[in-house]
């Protein structure tokens, strides 16, 4: 069988994520600029190869200040590591509509396997014809795990941010004639 290229539709994708501030509320941000793709055996997603990356320079929450911090060398060091990057291991299928995701994570010159649990939305059609697949992927990363380890205390006992980052990752390919 043939094997197919799924590239991202970036206008319906997005890469998002949450960390606790102050240890009780969330801050979300988003990823703007991002490149995956995804290569199968003719239309099964079973065994898929992904690959992603994504600009840390394009990094938003909201708040220039923070965001600006997120990209120095007190985190992610965007000028010496421009790019976060994911290469898949295993795309293996749980049940219906319901996968595992394995691969290598790289943040600021730190690889760690990582896996996350998938919905896989299915194959559609869309109205002009292009075939599309969606996929919804939520997990947790430790940010020291990859060396983002700058952190402030609070007077009143905690840190100013969390350890733990929550993906919010919603993904749609399309089929690549």
């Amino acid at each position: 069988m043939a094997t197919t290229k799924w590239s991202i539709d970036p206008t319906h994708s997005e890469i998002g994520f949450k960390v606790k501030h102050m240890m009780f509320t969330n801050v979300s941000g988003k990823f703007g600029t991002y490149d995956a793709s995804a290569i199968t055996e003719g239309e099964s997603f079973e065994n898929a190869d992904f690959s992603f990356s994504a600009d840390i320079a394009s990094i938003d929450t909201a708040n220039a200040d923070r965001d600006g911090h997120l990209r120095s060398g007190d985190f992610f060091d965007a000028e010496n590591h421009p790019k976060l990057t994911f290469k898949s291991s295993s795309f293996k299928k749980i049940n219906d509509g319901e996968y595992e995701l394995t691969g290598d994570l790289d943040i600021k010159g730190v690889s760690k396997t990582v896996k996350f649990p998938v919905e896989f939305s299915g194959i559609m059609t869309d109205p002009w014809g292009n075939t599309k697949v969606g996929l919804s992927i939520e997990g947790k990363i430790n940010r020291k795990d990859w060396g983002l380890n700058w952190n402030s205390a609070l007077e009143t006992g905690g840190v100013l941010v969390g350890e733990e980052v929550r993906l919010n990752i919603e993904l749609q390919f399309v089929k690549q004639a």
